[in-house]
């Protein structure tokens, strides 16, 4: 796929609403970090939307955050391909749309282009810096502060080409201040709780630790002349395999290396506090609310934190992706009472989303088998994902007199899962779960006897949870219980043990 292709592209191919083609590239007005699926499948669409309604420089200049080691096949597709991508729409066995966003220039690389990218936030015609870089990009350490000792966090500190994202914000927001540029808005869509306000503390933070002579002027900067507006995302957006190069190749007759497949939901809640202006996302469906946290929390907790059980346990029961896990009768409605009893409790629903119903939605989008969303994928990165997603659930609900079964079991899964080796699930049948923690969490695990003890050591010396919450007599010894029995009996055990 490229420009000389598109016109190739036919609107009967696909059934209705079908192919949507895009617009001419607009101008650069937004530089992403992060160039992965979801930001393709969800603020380039919004943006290509908005554009078709309303003219604006809001073409987005993609970087892409992933290490410099081994191929990147989604920077080289786009840059083969003019930027031009399509996002296949996805609903249980069939596509029921294809769109092509066509809102992206030429992608950057931050291992190696870091100068580049730095350039390009501080250039005058950036108006917006968007990030998703997951949890794990923000480079902060288990106390959710700016994680010092991190070697590349010091190294972006000392000065040359930075290339966290953080360092490559502050960098390009110095330039800015150097230059006078216009404010700016640095804008996170990633699954942070109060996501703008934890951004501007890192980047407060990673300021503070710069030289005297650097810090000063650039604080005053930060609290001047850029805003940090909180959002909530909500796209599913999974890997890209080979059957979707080859759909898109049998409906379009075209190349296209790095599609996106997406679910057809898909939700944009945002504050509107834009220093320098933004493209028109609420004629493209975006919600603008002055408070977006009762939505980040239902989002973040029932979607976020089912996610992430369905992930666990699903491995633990022989499940390689979501949708089997969720239609596992037992372990779906073992997820389902954990949203309803568990979850539900911990957050107060806004009124555009009653919390019984969105729990109906959420389990039916789990279950639309044409995503194919890699349970081992959903997995990974646990230990930072699980004090974003199950954290203060289980405090709330402890100091509220409740030991949450479930996501005790959650969490023993998780242990087993990061630790117990080939014992634990088929890592050559369903994929690796990645975390920077598992050495660790396994170093830890073989200084004791049994599951339940080395569950219980790495409760409460991983920092997954708040100190209070992991030495909880009750919930540690519900812990050390759900390890015992998966260990001994099996995940079908311990879901009928969770259920008791």
């Amino acid at each position: 796929m490229n420009t000389r292709t598109l016109p190739r592209l036919s609107r009967a191919i696909l059934p209705v609403p079908g192919l949507q083609r895009p617009p001419s590239t607009p101008e650069p007005g937004i530089v992403h970090l992060g160039l992965g699926n979801f930001h393709r499948a969800h603020q380039a669409v919004y943006t290509a939307n908005a554009l078709r309604r309303t003219d604006g420089p809001w073409g987005i200049t993609g970087v892409s955050t992933s290490p410099g080691r081994g191929p990147r096949p989604v920077l080289t597709g786009m840059a083969e391909q003019d930027c031009l991508y399509t996002v296949l729409t996805l609903h249980r066995d069939r596509a029921v749309a294809a769109t092509v966003p066509g809102v992206h220039h030429a992608p950057l690389a931050a291992d190696g282009q870091g100068a580049d990218v730095v350039a390009a936030i501080g250039s005058a015609t950036t108006r917006i810096v968007s990030l998703t870089v997951t949890e794990k990009g923000y480079t902060f350490g288990a106390d959710g502060h700016l994680d010092l000792d991190d070697p590349l966090v010091r190294a972006d500190l000392k000065g040359g080409t930075p290339r966290t994202a953080l360092g490559l914000t502050v960098r390009g927001l110095q330039q800015r201040l150097r230059t006078g540029a216009v404010p700016v808005t640095v804008l996170c869509c990633d699954n942070l709780m109060d996501n703008g306000r934890q951004l501007r503390r890192l980047l407060g933070e990673f300021i503070a630790a710069l030289p005297a002579a650097e810090r000063d002027d650039l604080q005053t900067y930060l609290d001047t002349a850029v805003s940090t507006p909180s959002t909530m995302v909500d796209r599913i957006a999974p890997a890209t395999t080979d059957e979707h190069r080859a759909l898109v190749a049998r409906a379009f007759g075209v190349r296209d290396t790095v599609p996106v497949p997406a679910e057809p939901y898909k939700l944009w809640v945002l504050q509107d506090d834009f220093r320098a202006g933004r493209p028109a996302w609420e004629a493209a469906g975006a919600v603008f609310v002055r408070d977006v946290a009762p939505y980040e929390l239902m989002k973040l907790r029932l979607l976020n934190g089912a996610h992430s059980l369905l992930a666990y346990l699903g491995l633990l029961r022989g499940h390689r992706s979501i949708d089997q896990a969720v239609t596992d009768d037992l372990l779906g409605a073992a997820v389902e009472a954990a949203m309803r009893d568990e979850i539900l409790p911990t957050v107060t629903a806004p009124d555009a989303m009653p919390g019984k119903a969105y729990i109906a939605e959420l389990l039916d989008r789990f279950a639309n088998p044409a995503l194919g969303h890699r349970t081992a994928q959903v997995a990974s990165d646990g230990s930072l994902k699980i004090p974003v997603r199950w954290a203060g659930v289980i405090e709330e609900s402890l100091a509220a007199g409740r030991v949450p079964r479930l996501l005790a079991l959650g969490i023993a899964a998780y242990v087993r899962v990061v630790t117990g080796g080939a014992d634990a699930y088929d890592e050559q049948a369903l994929g690796i779960v990645h975390d920077a923690a598992r050495p660790r969490l396994t170093e830890l695990a073989r200084r004791t006897r049994e599951p339940g003890e080395a569950a219980g050591l790495i409760l409460t010396e991983s920092g997954l949870l708040p100190q209070q919450a992991a030495q909880h007599e009750a919930f540690a010894s519900a812990v050390a219980e759900a390890a015992r029995t998966l260990h001994t009996h099996g995940a079908e055990a311990a879901l009928r043990w969770a259920r008791t």
